[in-house]
């Protein structure tokens, strides 16, 4: 398969470039790590709005794409082995457009080593460990009258962000300098304002924490990249 054209995705979001990077996702935390990213290195691509009910994420062109029914996911008409390459998972579409790019992903063996270690923190920890307390604190889960599994994930989100706070004393960025494990992370933590957690989880207690989110807000490509695909 040479031409996004001829993929079983085309059929419902149709490209109206096929020769450059089709991005197919919605601006929830996981989503925009992309659009950020593809904003940050400057590579050409097109978006196309995925929404996240039954409808789109199942639909047998997604799945097509994506047998695991979440965005983000993308098609890169341009793979570094002369063919083209179809992705989904969030972080491993960054380490791919990372070293895609040679951009974001640090220059030494060791960096990004450190790199890749703080984005499985983010897919492994911060990600799934949020998203449940969000669950269990703002919606169909706060409804559940035993009280431990919100008290669980509450208590692994602070956890995660003493980590965080802990890891920013005194630099900028997660690993050093600016990176995908910043992309992934920081969306994350602009979520917890989403969940209505912030005073929950005692963020105003965590400086460290409150700079690094106003830190990456400020930048021009997050700005751009955080609403696309646009939600309307």
């Amino acid at each position: 398969m040479k031409s996004v054209t001829e993929h079983p995705i085309n059929g419902r979001w149709p490209a109206a470039n096929p020769e450059v990077l089709q991005l197919y996702s919605f601006p929830t935390p996981n989503g925009i790590k992309v659009s950020i990213m593809l904003e940050e290195i400057g590579l050409p691509y097109e978006a196309h709005k995925v929404g996240l009910s039954d409808a789109d994420v199942k639909s047998p062109e997604f799945l097509s794409l994506n047998p695991n029914n979440k965005i983000p996911a993308i098609f890169d008409p341009n793979g570094p082995d002369g063919s083209p390459v179809a992705l989904f998972e969030s972080g491993a579409i960054l380490l791919y457009l990372g070293e895609k790019t040679g951009k974001l992903v640090g220059s030494s063996a060791s960096e990004k080593a450190v790199i890749t270690q703080w984005l499985m923190f983010q897919m492994g920890g911060v990600g799934p460990m949020f998203g449940q307390m969000g669950f269990f604190t703002k919606f169909a889960g706060s409804e559940i009258e035993d009280p431990r599994p919100r008290e669980r994930y509450i208590a692994e989100s602070k956890r995660l962000l003493a980590v965080i706070e802990k890891q920013l004393e005194g630099q900028d960025w997660i690993a050093g300098e600016y990176s995908i494990a910043d992309i992934a992370i920081a969306p994350w933590l602009k979520a917890l304002a989403f969940y209505e957690a912030e005073e929950l989880l005692g963020l105003d207690s965590l400086p460290n924490v409150q700079a690094y989110i106003a830190r990456f807000s400020a930048r021009p490509a997050v700005q751009k990249g955080a609403s696309i695909p646009p939600r309307d």
